[in-house]
């Protein structure tokens, strides 16, 4: 399975990087998946050429088939003025509106204090659903003091469950059932009758 982890962290080294990194060694403990890890910091430059000139440059072009190809994807943004930052909505307004319809997942953040916490029901689940992914119940926020802090463990593994989840289940095919008939309606209804 390919998971793919979309970090928006500007800094190096980045708190949002090593939540994503975290959430994917989660994910990967659960179930094997390749994880490939997109830097938005890398790509600034080209995101901005592609809304100028309409075209992705080689590694934005790469990263989008990254993660519209993914089986799962990790979201995690710094909060800039109470949202997700500009370069995290920018990369995914470059990608088609539909290529995430149905892709699994999980939504973080990272922040200052905990109370930009709700970033992630005020922002970042509304962005995603609009464009039409399953997103996993529990999304993780992590401010400074929750690292290292009881329960943010907690909250990477719970997440991490219901991606791997929403992964295996969508990627494994449907047993097929050798004994399922389709009976028109108007016989069904007649068998009743008789019947009864």
């Amino acid at each position: 399975m390919k998971l793919v982890v979309v970090s928006a962290g500007l800094r190096v080294p980045s708190s949002t990087r090593l939540l994503g990194d975290r959430l994917a060694a989660a994910v990967d403990r659960q179930t094997a998946a390749e994880v490939q890890v997109v830097e938005l910091r890398d790509l600034a430059v080209e995101i901005a050429h592609n809304f100028t000139n309409g075209f992705p440059g080689r590694k934005l072009s790469a990263a989008i088939d990254a993660v519209t190809g993914a089986d799962g994807l990790i979201v995690v943004t710094p909060v800039f003025s109470a949202s997700y930052s500009g370069l995290f909505k920018s990369f995914f307004d470059v990608i088609d509106k539909d290529a995430l319809a149905g892709k699994p997942v999980l939504i973080a953040a990272t922040g200052g204090t905990a109370r930009h916490s709700l970033v992630l029901e005020h922002a970042l689940r509304p962005l995603f659903a609009h464009l039409r992914a399953v997103v996993v119940p529990t999304g993780v926020y992590a401010a400074s003091e929750d690292w290292g802090a009881e329960g943010l463990d907690g909250r990477i593994e719970r997440a991490a469950g219901e991606l791997t989840a929403l992964m295996t289940g969508l990627s494994a095919a449907a047993p097929v059932k050798d004994d399922f008939e389709v009976v028109p309606f108007e016989e069904r209804l007649a068998a009743l009758r008789t019947a009864g």
